[in-house]
């Protein structure tokens, strides 16, 4: 049985395996979720989207994926796996845009031409693993969920999340707004 994470477990995850190389990137897993929050933060973005640029790559911390998987051509599915853990504890904006973004970036892929050229070499590796861009026909599908577009903003601000010696707020700066969604969503 899965149980869904506390706030406390989350600084820990942060604070241990965030310490680690983000999947072939040059900065921590920690260093990038807190630049794609900043980003999300400076655009005006809301809380929800903003936790969810947070948390968006929890699962590869929960999970423990070392730097050199991808190299070893393993795909971890962080975005899914983590779901469990999340969504007894946060509403579905949040959650539904931490699901989607992998197919986000599967999605621009295909909608936009340019936007491959854009990704880091480590995201086009990944890219590879997650079934590369979508047809046409999964395009239409995905983008009529819900959530996909908070979750294509997510993957803007993901994409834009992978400055060396960037200086951002600190975790502490986002855990009154994470705990306000968690205490928001207990009481719904």
């Amino acid at each position: 049985m899965t149980t869904s994470l506390t706030v406390d477990q989350i600084v820990h995850l942060f604070e241990q395996a965030g310490t680690r190389l983000y999947g072939g990137e040059a900065i921590t897993q920690t260093e990038h979720a807190l630049q794609a929050a900043w980003f999300a933060e400076k655009s005006g973005a809301d809380d929800c989207l903003i936790i969810a640029c947070l948390l968006h790559d929890l699962g590869h911390m929960l999970f423990e994926q070392n730097d050199d998987d991808l190299a070893q051509g393993k795909d971890d599915r962080h975005e899914s796996r983590v779901l469990p853990y999340l969504s007894g504890i946060l509403p579905s904006d949040v959650t539904g845009a931490i699901r989607l973004h992998v197919d986000a970036k599967r999605y621009l892929c295909h909608q936009d031409k340019t936007y491959h050229a854009t990704l880091s070499e480590a995201s086009k590796l990944s890219l590879a693993l997650q079934g590369g861009p979508m047809d046409a026909e999964n395009a239409a599908l995905f983008v009529a969920q819900p959530q996909a577009l908070r979750a294509i903003e997510l993957r803007r601000y993901d994409d834009a999340a992978k400055i060396v010696g960037l200086s951002v707020p600190p975790l502490a700066y986002y855990l009154p707004r994470l705990m306000t969604l968690i205490e928001k969503t207990s009481v719904q």
